[in-house]
């Protein structure tokens, strides 16, 4: 009684232990990990490794084969409450033939008929200069995209699953849909749950990220806690000992070489860090900020896993 109790309090979507199998294909294995409510998660992992089959079981289309999902406490299979709160836009969203914009957010009323505005549809879709009447299949891919997106904000959903959503939008409308996304989670408390193979598109907003890979999680962290403890250090060292030194007293992941600038990635305590790199009087150096990819790659070569291409697609 206690557990349940507790679970019905809970507000994020709980992922536990979730398998699911296609013929010979396991897309999930024994999936656990919460995504906390309110802050924006990033779903990464290379292509096939089960990040769409997991956001059709959290949203309730897919039925896992084993394990449950819950949204804000409740199990999302065949539950029409807990599936109202959750908003999925595929990487390819369905919209009837012949339809127009402002048909399929008819439809969608309909869908979500509580929280979906057609007021802040209609801002939304002036906004970005598309066209209600236009019939949809003259839209291009990216402009399918962003309606995709404004119908989901404008569903009034608390989660929106985006599956690839940024791919086929111009760098100034993926700004713009970003922008709206950190609005929405400020004003009316969304929590977007974005799925990606691109690293470095999820850099900006991310907050919390969980990777898959092949069908299982290798790690779910608040990014914050995944750049504690691990450095990058530029240095010129005067002289190669120097370097086999600080190798010698620090924990070195990795170590690029260009010209006499050596790039260290370090596991370890900050202050032991530069208190063994300056104890060597380089010429220069400087503690440098990681990218998620580097972030991730440090991550997983822990667990053996090479990642190194994750991004370079």
């Amino acid at each position: 009684m206690r557990q349940e109790s507790i679970r019905k309090g809970c507000k994020m979507i709980e992922i536990k232990n979730v398998s699911k199998k296609y013929d010979d294909i396991n897309a999930l294995s024994g999936v656990s990990f919460d995504m906390p409510d309110g802050q924006v998660f990033g779903l990464v992992g290379t292509n096939g490794a089960g990040k769409s089959t997991l956001l059709r079981c959290i949203c309730g289309v897919c039925r896992p084969d084993s394990g449950e999902i819950f949204i804000d406490g409740e199990p999302v299979y065949e539950n029409p409450d807990a599936k109202k709160k959750v908003f999925f836009i595929s990487d390819d969203q369905y919209y009837y033939p012949g339809s127009n914009s402002e048909e399929m957010a008819r439809f969608y009323r309909t869908m979500y008929p509580e929280t979906f505005s057609m007021d802040r549809f209609s801002d939304l879709m002036n906004s970005l200069s598309l066209d209600k009447k236009r019939r949809i299949q003259t839209f291009s891919k990216g402009m399918k995209k962003q309606l995709a997106i404004m119908l989901g904000i404008a569903s009034g959903c608390k989660y929106i699953l985006c599956d690839e959503t940024f791919d086929g939008l111009d760098p100034v409308v993926r700004q713009a849909v970003k922008r709206l996304f950190i609005h929405d989670m400020e004003e009316a408390g969304v929590t977007p749950v974005i799925a990606s193979h691109n690293l470095r598109e999820l850099e900006d907003i991310c907050e919390y990220v969980g990777l898959l890979h092949k069908g299982g999680v290798i790690l779910s962290k608040d990014l914050e806690d995944m750049k504690l403890g691990i450095y990058k250090v530029q240095v010129v060292f005067k002289d190669s000992a120097s370097l086999e030194t600080v190798k010698n007293n620090l924990k070195v992941i990795s170590e690029e070489h260009r010209g006499s600038l050596v790039t260290l990635t370090i596991r370890g305590n900050r202050t032991e860090v530069e208190t063994v790199i300056s104890s060597q009087v380089p010429v220069f150096y400087e503690v440098l900020p990681l990218t998620l990819e580097e972030i991730f790659i440090s991550e997983t070569e822990v667990l053996g896993y090479d990642f190194t291409g994750i991004t370079k697609q």
